[in-house]
Parts: structure tokens; C-alpha cells; sequence
């Protein structure tokens, strides 16, 4: 049996295999609500084969939003919302499903990609923004609010209630967002965070509310389920966050029962220097790997099979996680079962899809 088709377990949550939807932000929700979009976009990507489908990041609070057009999580409104677009998925969904939870910090009030994606003022439908540290993103952008310990207290208690918010829609994972470069990793980050309080300077200190919020999270979630982070590796700039500090944090994330770190990187900084390319953040999760016994997943530029089945026969991550390329080919599963030898779930619906020259390649 290939790596990639071997099953693997996230704290007590079970995967048929070792193939990960990773959350993919769709700038599609209206006052943080799902839409249509989200049912459709959702529901192929659960029929794709792969072991998990994590929705993308979701706001905590209004505030947190990247876009005015991000998905939400924070009353009652953005939870019925969502809770018709999941009961619809989880009615056909042959794989769990988990939520990736988030607040942008800093680089909130945003336009959506397509339209350039620039800092939007009060005038152009923006808001205040909130960070560590009253340091802007972009030179250009207004200034963000430092965060009291008060407002502190205030989104830890969001992610609580998000993510009680999620657990009663079914989902069965929870992903705590502390990557590229957003509200938590602004916190971890000494190039955004400049405190001088128990929240900055030392890393104990700046890793305080990244581990706080996890402990927090986990407390109000049921024990089977599984709670993990993403993270950002490192910042790609010089004195800035990195895999030395990254890997402290994943240690002290498992101590509290962590049950799998992400790991990305970059995000933080206009100033980094990314080399882009096949397997780029691989090293990174490979030397966490090395210095953690939870599972690891990798993500970035990773788009095929071989290339995906090597990463894990070489023990550089446990599990592989794709955005993109799923965009691209939402049937990546299937596909890479075919060249790999192995079965794969689909509906019956569209069994008689199946190539000749594949045959039983879908699981009855």
C-alpha cells in the first residue's frame, strides 16, 4: 500500500487516507454568512476522495475578517448560514470535516484578490484594525489599534465561542490559524510584535496567547474530536520568526495535547524573500517532524502524486496538504489513486465513471 493511501488518526479522529483539502479562502460569504458558493464549492471538494476537507479560515469577529467578503463564525446568523451549507455537504460527504479558525489582526480590512487586494479605509468599506502592536502591514495602511489585555481577553474568548459554534454544526476538526502572517502570528512574530508586556519580547511570552487559545479551544471541544494549529514556519526575513522558534512551539503545542501541527510560512512581512518552489516548505515540516511524535502535515506546491508519495516515504511529514492543485483538480484523489494502485471512496452516483483500464478503483 502506497503512504498516501495509508489510513492515519488525528488525536481519536480517524483518516481513510493521508490526503488533506487545506482551507482556501473564497471571499464569497455576505456579513460572514455562506453562500450558495460555499455550498457548491464545498460540496465537490467532499466528494473528491481525500481523507479531510478543512473549510477556510473563518472569522471569529467582524474584525477579524481579511475581506468584508470573508466567512464567519461569531452570532447566530453566520452560524445558520453555515449550518445549511454543511447539513447539505455532510448528507453526501464520504470524508470528516473540519474548520479552520481565524482572525486577520493587522491585515483585516482588505479588498479581495481579484481586485488587487489593498487596504480598504472607513470610506471604502473598511474598519479599524487591531494588532500586538500599533504597526501597520503595508506603510500605506492605517495604522492598527494595540491590543489591550482586555481586547486580548476578548478574542480568546471569540475562538472559544466559534469554536463551540463549530462543534455543534458537526464538525469534527478544528484548526486554530497562527499562519501567514494574521492576528496570531503577528503575536509570535518579533518583527510585528513589539510589547512590553507578558504578551511580547521573550518567546514564552510571544507564543503566550497562541498556546492559551489552544488550551482554551481544546477544554471547549468534545475530546474525540481533533483540535491542530497551522503555522508559518518562518517569516522569510532576517531576525523574524523561524524553524527554531517554530519548533519550540509545536513542542509546547503538543504538551497541552495538540493533535497535529500545519505548517506553512511566510505572510508576515512585504519584506520577505521566498524561494518558491516544488516542496519549498517541505524542510520545514520535515525538521518539526523530527522534534514532535503528533503528525505533521506539509502543504506547498505540492501537486503530484509521486511527488506527494516520495515526501512521506522519506518520513518528511505524515500527511500531505493540498489548495491549489485541488482547485485545479478537484478529483486529485481519485487520480492519484489510479497511478498509485489504490482504492479510493466516491458516491455510487458516479461509480460508472470509472476508467476501464482502472477498474476497482472506487471502494463499493
Amino acid at each position: 500500500m502506497s503512504q498516501l493511501f495509508t489510513p492515519i488518526t488525528f488525536g481519536q479522529l480517524a483518516l481513510q487516507n493521508r490526503i488533506i483539502v487545506a482551507p482556501m479562502c473564497q471571499y464569497s460569504a455576505e456579513q460572514g454568512q455562506a453562500t450558495a458558493w460555499h455550498r457548491i464549492h464545498l460540496g465537490h471538494l467532499a466528494l473528491s476522495g481525500a481523507g479531510l476537507l478543512i473549510v477556510e479560515a473563518t472569522a471569529v469577529e467582524a474584525a477579524g475578517r481579511i475581506t468584508p467578503q470573508d466567512l464567519g463564525l461569531w452570532d447566530d446568523a453566520t452560524e445558520q448560514a453555515l449550518a445549511a451549507v454543511i447539513n447539505d455537504v455532510k448528507r453526501y460527504a464520504t470524508l470528516p470535516l473540519g474548520i479552520q479558525l481565524g482572525h486577520a489582526g493587522r491585515k483585516a480590512s482588505c479588498d479581495v484578490p481579484w481586485r488587487g487586494g489593498g487596504f480598504l479605509t472607513a470610506a471604502h468599506g473598511g474598519w479599524q484594525t487591531s494588532a500586538p502592536s500599533a504597526l501597520p502591514f503595508n506603510p500605506d495602511d492605517d495604522t492598527p489599534l494595540a491590543m489591550t489585555k482586555a481586547r486580548i481577553d476578548e478574542v480568546k474568548q471569540a475562538f472559544v465561542d466559534s469554536a463551540r459554534r463549530a462543534d455543534r454544526l458537526g464538525f469534527e476538526l478544528f484548526e486554530i490559524h497562527a499562519a501567514h502572517g494574521y492576528l496570531l502570528h503577528q503575536f509570535l512574530s518579533p518583527l510585528s510584535n513589539q510589547r512590553q508586556d507578558e504578551y511580547g519580547g521573550a518567546l514564552e511570552n510571544r507564543m503566550r496567547i497562541v498556546l492559551e487559545i489552544f488550551r482554551e479551544v481544546r477544554q471547549a471541544v468534545p475530546a474525540h474530536k481533533a483540535v491542530g494549529v497551522r503555522i508559518s514556519a518562518t517569516d522569510w526575513v532576517e531576525g523574524g520568526w523561524d524553524v527554531s522558534q517554530s519548533v519550540a512551539l509545536s513542542q509546547a503545542l503538543e504538551a497541552l495535547g495538540c493533535d497535529y501541527i500545519h505548517v506553512s510560512s511566510g505572510g508576515l512581512s512585504p519584506a520577505q524573500q521566498i524561494d518558491t518552489k516544488p516542496n519549498y516548505q517541505v524542510p520545514f515540516a520535515a525538521e518539526i517532524k523530527q522534534a514532535i511524535a503528533i503528525p505533521v502535515i506539509a502543504v506547498g506546491l505540492i501537486v503530484d502524486p509521486e511527488q506527494a508519495e516520495a515526501i512521506l516515504t522519506a518520513g518528511e511529514a505524515d500527511a500531505i496538504a493540498l489548495a491549489r492543485a485541488m482547485l485545479y483538480d478537484p478529483r486529485w484523489p481519485w487520480h492519484a489513486a489510479a497511478k498509485l494502485g489504490e482504492k479510493v471512496n466516491a458516491p455510487p452516483q458516479y461509480w460508472r465513471s470509472e476508467p476501464h483500464d482502472v477498474k476497482g478503483l472506487f471502494k463499493a
